[in-house]
């Protein structure tokens, strides 16, 4: 399914359970925002985007904590489930998502090749995250990613909800 198609459900499914989406994103640059704010009606769902790419907007627009870049990286799955907390936080959505990776050609390393990528997603409490390794180009990375990005929405609305820290 590509990503405008899955962007249409993931925003149905949004809408009838109530909730509103934020989203952290670095690799992306914006692209899973892009996607589901082309949906009609998105701003029934869609709360805000953060387009986090530099470790310093991490640090600042989200919260990441230097600590956690310098001991794990700007791509590691420490630093996606701070942004998505980060995102969830500061934005007053209901679910919130990150991205961060290295869509290529160049920047890769023998630990973190070209392609790798680490998502989050958090709602209420909970967070869970993950690492896939993506084959292609940098727009094919970049695009597995918003797919990859938006599956994990629609994978998280079935969680049981645990209050948030201010509940």
């Amino acid at each position: 399914m590509d990503e405008l198609a899955l962007a249409h459900r993931v925003g149905e499914a949004l809408k009838a359970a109530g909730l509103r989406l934020a989203t952290a994103e670095s690799c992306t640059g914006g692209w899973v925002a892009r996607a589901l704010t082309a949906v009609a009606g998105s701003s029934e769902w869609f709360e805000r985007g953060y387009v986090a790419y530099s470790n310093a907007a991490k640090r600042e627009d989200l919260g990441v904590a230097a600590d956690t870049i310098e001991r794990h990286g700007a791509v590691s799955e420490q630093t996606a489930r701070a942004m998505a907390a980060g995102a969830l936080a500061r934005s007053g959505a209901d679910l919130a998502l990150a991205v961060t990776g290295i869509a290529g050609p160049t920047g890769g390393s023998a630990a973190k090749p070209v392609g790798t990528v680490c998502f989050a997603w958090a709602r209420g409490r909970k967070i869970r995250s993950e690492t896939r390794r993506f084959e292609g180009d940098r727009e094919s990375v970049r695009r597995q990613s918003v797919v990859r990005a938006l599956e994990g929405v629609l994978e998280s609305l079935s969680w049981r909800k645990e209050p948030s820290p201010s509940e």
